[in-house]
Order: C-alpha cells, then structure tokens, then sequence
C-alpha cells in the first residue's frame, strides 16, 4: 500500500469564514433565510442582481471548514496526510490595513488545527503517523499589505510554524501580476527561506472568451474552470518566465496547480516563439529576454500537481517536469459528487486511476507520485 498525501486539498479556517461573512460583496458568503447551506459567491458573475441571493453562488456544507469532515474524506479514499490551503481568492481583496492582520489570524488557524490533529495521532512521536490520518499547511500572505516589508516578514514567521510547509497565492500577485519588478522582494524572501509557493488560478479569462456572462449563455461554470483556470496559469508563469523572474532568483520553488494548466504542453510552442522573437517590449521600452530556457526552468523550479483527470495530461507534466516532480491532489472540498455524499468522489477516483494507468506496472514510481515525492520535497515526517 502507498503512503498517499493530498497536496492540493483546501479549507476555510473559522477566521476566514468570519471574514466571508461580513462582507456584502464578492468574495462572500450568504446564509439563507430557509437553513440552508451557507452560499459562497466566490465569481461576479454569480453575483448578477437578477439571481435570488440565497441561489447565488454555490452551497458550502461543512467540507469547507469542518476539519472532521476533511479527516472522513480522507479515510474514504485511503489518503494518509492532506496539506491543506486556503481556497481562492485567499487575501487579495482585503483591504491593506488589515492584510497583516488577516493572515496572522488564518496562519495561525491552520497551524492549530494541523497540531490538533496531529497531537491526537502521536501525542509523544511515538507512533508511525501512517495509522491515522495527519495534516499540514500551506499558509496565506498579505500580498495586498501597504509594504512589501510585511509580506517578507510573514514569510519568515510561517517558517517558524512547526506545521507550515509552504505558501499558496493566486496570479494577481501584488495586482499587476506575477512579472511585477516589485515582488521581487516576496520571490527573494520565498528563495532565502526555501519556501514552496503552491501557485493556484482564480480570475481565469474574461467572460467574452466563454461568450458572456453565466446569465447570456456561459454553460455554467464549465468554461471558466476547464480552460479559463488552466490558461490563467500558463500565461502567469510565461509572464515570469519573459520578465526574467526565475534568471533573478534561480532557486525559486513553485508548485503549479492543475499540472501546470497548459504550460507542460505548449513549453516546445512558447520556448520556439521565444527564440524567434526579434525584440521584447514591456512597458512601454525593450527589456532582455529570459537567459533560461523554459525547459530548464519547468525541470529545476517547477512541481506539478496531478490534478489533470486523464492520461494524456499526466503524460505532458512527465515529459515537462519529469515524474519525481508530480505530486497527486484531489482539489477537495470541490467537484463532489452530485448524486450522493456517500460516493466515492469522482474528482478523486479518477486522478487515481489516471496515475496507475500513466505508470502501469511500475509501483515504485506510483508510490512516487501518490505520496513519496511530497513527503521528500514537503519534509512531511
């Protein structure tokens, strides 16, 4: 049996579930008048005046904060330790006087929960933590502070959090997006203290590429999460990748969600456009082109995670960042199943099924993949 680890599981802390509901715009949560399951309305779109506010949005049982339910999930589907994160749009619209705040208040929700936890399987470290089910973290910044000073030092305190193992953020960055010359303090910081960034999407495309909001025909929210997240995240890393991100700071860790989105598969396109493209114009003026070859930097910056579903995707992410760089997730507490909460999750069963059928017979690498590749790049003792 594998030791198996879920690195891409999300959770609402109580401090941010406080946060969520006492706002009146998006991201928010709303509790219906009939007892219903509180609605998160996460995307403007779902939040058109024409719809009924307690049918906004999408329900939230208690999957989304209830640490049991999270530790239920895993025992169905034979997961040993999930590294749990907030789930998007994390801090980016909190106002910059409370982003320090904010995230001090959430980091520290989920190093107490991971240490609950935790305690409760092995109060003396003397049990090995394969006999029940263990948690860590990845911990949030106050990337919309006043100063980037504050984003720095958060860094350095998540380090000092016994069960923290890394920081998730979205591509928005500080607001202009990840190749902004003003977060290079953020990837210094990240750098010095071999800190992971789990990079996840949110804003996606805009609603005319889907042909207009969810209410003129958007097919629900299929297009946006399908190819709207996926491109979200090829075209951020790109933007590093050409604003020369990874020349400055070479030893920068990233973990990419959805197996990278598209980027395993057009890293041959982009790198072919690179090379022939005459002069890069950023700004307004000429700036140097990436040193780095995008192949170099997808096999020595780049994880991925093997949340693509299907073979063929798996394939890529192999071909790109090499198999002792995936790392399976199941994207819980999202894509349940619609016709029962006793399933199997399919959203689960078949990311399983799609690592057995990517490796075949080759158990070793499976093993790799399910749980040993981020118990050695996480430190997950």
């Amino acid at each position: 049996m594998s030791f198996i680890i879920d690195i891409h599981t999300h959770v609402y802390p109580p401090a941010y579930m406080q946060m969520l509901r006492s706002r009146k715009t998006v991201p928010y949560v709303h509790d219906p008048s009939n007892n219903a399951d509180p609605r998160l309305i996460i995307l403007s779109s779902d939040d058109a005046t024409t719809i009924p506010l307690d049918q906004r949005g999408r329900p939230v049982d208690s999957s989304y904060w209830d640490i049991d339910v999270k530790l239920s999930f895993m025992r169905q589907h034979g997961i040993n330790c999930s590294v749990i994160s907030l789930a998007n749009p994390w801090l980016d619209f909190v106002e910059p006087a409370e982003a320090q705040m904010w995230a001090e208040r959430i980091n520290d929700d989920l190093q107490r929960t991971c240490a609950k936890v935790n305690q409760a399987v092995d109060p003396e470290n003397a049990l090995p933590l394969d006999k029940k089910e263990t948690l860590f973290a990845m911990g949030a910044l106050p990337l919309s502070a006043p100063s980037s000073d504050i984003i720095v030092n958060e860094i350095k305190r998540l380090k000092t959090l016994k069960h923290l193992r890394g920081v998730i953020m979205g591509t928005s960055g500080l607001g202009k997006g990840l190749d902004d010359a003003e977060l290079d303090p953020v990837w210094s910081a990240l750098q010095e203290t071999d800190t992971l960034m789990f990079l996840h999407p949110h804003y996606g495309l805009p609603d005319e590429a889907f042909g207009g909001s969810e209410t003129t025909g958007r097919y629900g929210h299929v297009l946006p999460l399908a190819l709207g997240f996926p491109l979200e995240t090829t075209i951020a890393v790109t933007r590093m990748l050409l604003s020369g991100v990874f020349d400055r700071f070479p030893r920068l860790k990233i973990l990419l969600a959805h197996s990278g989105g598209t980027l395993p598969f057009l890293a041959g396109r982009i790198e072919s456009c690179i090379l022939h493209e005459r002069k890069f114009v950023s700004g307004g003026g000429d700036v140097p082109g990436p040193q780095r070859s995008v192949w170099d930097v997808l096999k020595t910056n780049i994880y991925l995670d093997a949340v693509v579903y299907g073979k063929p995707g798996l394939e890529a992410a192999i071909a790109a960042s090499g198999s002792d760089r995936l790392l399976f997730g199941t994207d819980h507490p999202f894509f349940p199943p619609l016709d029962s909460k006793e399933a199997d999750w399919p959203s689960v069963t078949t990311n399983y099924k799609a690592v057995h059928a990517t490796f075949g017979t080759d158990g070793h690498t499976v093993a790799d993949v399910l749980g040993g590749n981020a118990a050695h790049i996480l430190d997950l003792k």
